[in-house]
């Protein structure tokens, strides 16, 4: 009775503690004592800057650069504009793909008592994407930048160094301010530390996530100062090795060290019209605040800037608490950790084998239950789940504290392969009743076939604790030996359940002193460990990797969990129920509120080429507005591939020919004997796309003057993107002897065309999302010369 209780009290435990530690501080209000950072005032600015929709080069993000020239120029910061054309090469891209605009960049300095030291740059940038006020993304970090400046200032003395803010331009683009600055402003070179402030959302805690390499010092220096953090070096090296980009990427590759900081919770928000100041969770940018302006004060302040020493490996704990030690003490604490397990499964016979089954079994149930969503994979799809996001991942909760109970269950009473395999093997099955997947059936086939192995027979507490305990310790020196910054996630909780185990001999010490300091330890490290899932549920859409912490987490349970009582075994299935109840739930019932509308992607596409003109909708489902703007003229709607890019199809229907405008594109002969193709898109056309290929060897090409090697091969199709300028924009460059080049284009207009019937008007359940209600041109030119 008191190992059930003490389990009870863990798992609520736990859970409560959770909660709590990812909640956000209150947000200051205006009166906050001036050193220290106040939302309210930092509201202030990013009620501004978000008032609507400011793409690079439109005329409402001239008007947050001129609101940002006075508030700057207030807090004494002297503003310059960088001006310029830029265009960047994109690394990750299989064929030649350019990104370029031409931006404006505000840079304000506050004068340090050495103005020949490494400078500190604090960094934010102020356009948004098309669609959204971009109340976060990215107008948070920019104010938060301009409140943590006036509170450095009133410090009463100049820095040691100059303190730069940098807001950049164009980051959505492409991140093309941030590489016009550090390429090509001269006071790049004067840069020594960045300070950036990015959001992928609405909410949460703001996450540290990146660093420089080398960083040992500045973690040093992270550690001392932070806030309440949400940070670790498994979060840097994973970030390092996603396709995601900030600016921070750009100074990052330019070797200058410094701090990433963003908050990613609320993604129903990111990119969205629904990204407004009244949307944005204030606390957010408090705690973002917070952090900036701990480590902002000894940067700007102390004599020398962190330098570069070997790597940490570090996290978070409780409170304002990081731990942090090199990589190779990680070893130590796998050899503590078998130590403390040796002493413990004396009495015990490990069982292994029960370690992976929880695993699999739990993966198989995370999956059945992302399919039985009913929600596709996508960014776009996935918004169905976002507009009910604690719902899911209460859901997932649910499910896998229910797993682990059963299988615990299972262990203790053996001789259920048919039982156990069934589970499995039924889950895996269940995943193909929503479309056939592979995946998921053999994920539930893995799991049956060792279902047979493991439940031949009975495996008491200890036995199967201390198998457990053994698979932590294989995957904890896989991790430190393959990639020691992650290692920590698995060896932490192994060396505290080993250290129970010790003290409990595998639990076969009965005092109930025993139960109560597993107890108590329990509720601090699984608590510890739902951080980490948390974090993993809102960056990625791969709830298959949350078994992990089912196996982590039953590292510290496992002998409060272990049983075959009746009790036991009907929470666990009630706890299953309930966890599949509610994705019944998701499944069935429309997620759509005035709050979180559902997004509408409809265009009046004309291609030149042929003469046609179709309305198109690009969201998976068609719901009855765009229904209604698709059959407006009459046509059937059909779905087809989509004529834009490859991998993707939209629903179609003939439209009504009317008057659209098209680019003008001429290639002419320079006097230096080269070549320029320049593109003069109509007015209000927001951007543009080229694919270009060229039968003969084209070389030294420059964009808007600046150079970029766009073409690399014969016959090979180069891609560029750029955003539009009334004056057009040019590409330069030189070929061999006469040639032929095929252009084809895709403009974007800024508006539904004006002959065509109007769109009718939305009710409050439905939104305009991404370049929605615009108009996309298409066509094709062939040049000779």
């Amino acid at each position: 009775m008191l190992r059930g209780l003490a389990l009870w009290l863990a798992l609520i435990g736990a859970v409560s503690l959770a909660h709590w530690s990812s909640r956000t501080p209150p947000p200051s209000p205006a009166n906050s004592p001036g050193s220290a950072f106040s939302t309210a005032r930092a509201m202030i600015d990013d009620r501004a800057i978000a008032a609507v929709p400011h793409p690079v080069g439109s005329i409402e993000n001239g008007v947050s650069r001129d609101y940002l020239i006075g508030r700057m120029a207030a807090l004494g910061l002297s503003p310059q504009v960088q001006r310029t054309a830029v265009a960047r090469r994109i690394a990750r891209s299989k064929e030649p793909l350019i990104l370029g605009a031409k931006v404006e960049n505000i840079i304000g300095i506050w004068p340090g008592r050495d103005r020949a030291a490494p400078a500190l740059a604090l960094m934010a940038h102020y356009d948004s994407v098309p669609a959204s006020p971009g109340a976060a993304d990215d107008a948070a970090g920019v104010s938060a930048a301009l409140e943590v400046i006036r509170a450095l200032k009133l410090q009463g003395e100049p820095p040691a160094r100059d303190v730069v803010v940098l807001i950049t331009d164009g980051e959505e683009a492409g991140l093309l301010g941030a590489e016009a600055f550090f390429k090509d402003h001269p006071l790049a070179k004067h840069i020594g530390f960045v300070v950036n402030m990015e959001t992928r959302g609405g909410g949460g805690q703001t996450q540290m996530f990146q660093t420089g390499p080398q960083n040992g010092q500045v973690i040093d220096l992270f550690a001392k100062t932070a806030v309440r953090p949400q940070s670790s070096s498994l979060a840097v090296f994973l970030y390092e090795h996603m396709p995601n980009d900030t600016d921070f990427t750009v100074s990052n590759a330019a070797k200058v060290p410094g701090l990433n900081y963003a908050f990613i919770g609320r993604q129903f928000d990111y990119h969205s019209p629904t990204s407004t100041s009244g949307n944005l969770e204030q606390g957010s940018l408090q705690h973002m605040g917070d952090q900036v302006l701990a480590v902002a004060r000894p940067l700007a302040f102390d004599k020398a800037l962190p330098g570069n020493s070997p790597s940490l490996v570090y996290s978070n704990t409780f409170g304002s608490h990081v731990l942090a030690y090199p990589p190779l003490l990680g070893w130590l604490i796998l050899i503590a950790a078998t130590g403390l397990t040796v002493v413990g499964v004396r009495r015990a016979r490990a069982r292994n084998d029960l370690a992976i089954y929880l695993i699999l079994t739990t993966a198989v149930l995370f999956r059945l239950a992302r399919r039985a969503t009913g929600v596709a994979m996508g960014f776009i799809e996935h918004r169905t789940l976002l507009a009910q996001v604690t719902t899911w991942e209460v859901a997932l909760l649910l499910i896998g504290v229910g797993t682990l109970l059963y299988v615990a269950s299972l262990a203790s009473r053996g001789k259920v392969r048919p039982q156990s395999a069934i589970l499995a093997l039924a889950a895996g099955a269940a995943c193909s009743a929503f479309g056939i997947d592979a995946t998921g059936l053999g994920i539930g086939l893995a799991a049956a076939a060792v279902a047979f192995w493991v439940f031949r027979r009975p495996s008491d507490a200890s036995g199967s604790w201390a198998g457990l305990l053994g698979v932590g310790l294989v995957l904890a020196a896989i991790a430190q030996a393959l990639a020691a910054p992650t290692a920590f996630l698995i060896a932490w909780p192994l060396l505290a359940a080993s250290t129970l185990a010790a003290m409990t001999a595998l639990g076969t010490r009965r005092a109930g002193w025993g139960s109560l300091v597993i107890c108590g330890v329990a509720v601090a490290g699984v608590a510890w460990l739902l951080g980490f899932a948390h974090g993993m549920f809102l960056g990625l859409d791969l709830v298959e990797l949350l078994a992990l912490f089912s196996l982590l987490a039953a590292l510290l349970l496992w002998p409060l969990a272990h049983g075959s009582d009746h009790f036991r075994r009907f929470v666990a299935l009630a706890l299953l129920l309930a966890g599949f109840g509610t994705i019944a739930w998701i499944h069935t019932k429309p997620p759509w509120t005035p709050r979180f509308p559902q997004a509408t992607m409809v265009y009046y596409l004309q291609d030149m080429d042929t003469g046609t003109q179709t309305r198109i909708a690009m969201t998976p489902e068609l719901d009855p507005w765009s229904r209604a703007v698709l059959s407006a003229d009459g046509g059937v709607i059909n779905r087809v591939p989509n004529p834009l890019w490859k991998g993707a199809k939209v629903w179609s229907a003939p439209a009504k020919a009317v008057p659209v405008a098209e680019p003008s594109l001429t290639l002419r002969r320079l006097s230096d004997g080269g070549l320029r193709l320049t593109v003069v898109p109509p007015a209000g056309s927001s951007d543009f796309g080229l694919e270009i290929q060229s039968k003969s060897k084209l070389h030294d090409t420059r964009i808007e003057g600046r150079p970029v090697q766009l073409f690399d091969k014969v016959n090979q199709w180069s891609k560029l993107r750029f955003s539009a300028s009334p004056q057009g924009t040019s590409i330069d460059f030189r070929a061999e002897g006469s040639g032929q080049m095929e252009v084809r284009y895709t403009l974007q207009g800024a508006a539904w065309p004006r002959d065509a019937k109007p769109l009718p008007k939305r009710d409050a359940l439905v939104m305009a999302f991404d370049r929605s209600d615009t108009t996309i041109t298409t066509g094709t030119n062939q040049f000779s010369w």
